[in-house]
């Protein structure tokens, strides 16, 4: 099927203009691929994000702010898993990741990586860190 796509989906409530700019801070070449947010009168709460998209390491990813508030929210079921080039990016990643959100798997030889890692951010997106 030519044209297909698929990307994965984040929808904040409130904080996905903050959490983009935090996970665009984290890897090199990462950009605002485009943005999109609530005007005056619209559904969503003016300056919040309707709908952006933007690229980290290679990946395109959208987000919005719901301008419905749900009762789910993110799960670890569903996570980026990011293969690091070295231990000293896995620990920067790990460090900003981990701060103020949760570790899930805390950092060490799981048998199928020889270091690796499972954390939850402050925003509640889940990120696998391995280093093959």
């Amino acid at each position: 099927m030519s044209g297909t796509t698929v990307k994965p989906f984040l929808m904040f409530q409130g904080q996905a203009r903050e959490a983009m700019t935090f996970y665009l801070s984290l890897f090199p070449d990462a950009r605002v691929i485009s943005a999109e947010h609530y005007g005056p009168g619209e559904p969503g709460p003016e300056g919040s994000v309707k709908v952006a998209s933007f690229s980290i390491a290679g990946q395109e990813v959208m987000c919005i702010d719901s301008p419905v508030k749900h009762e789910f929210d993110f799960t670890p079921s569903f996570s980026f898993f990011v293969d690091c080039s070295g231990e000293e990016e896995q620990s920067r990643l790990f460090s900003a990741l981990s701060d103020g959100g949760a570790v899930l798997m805390p950092m060490g030889d799981y048998g199928f990586s020889r270091r690796f890692t499972w954390v939850s951010d402050r925003y509640g997106v889940s990120w696998q860190l391995n280093l093959p």
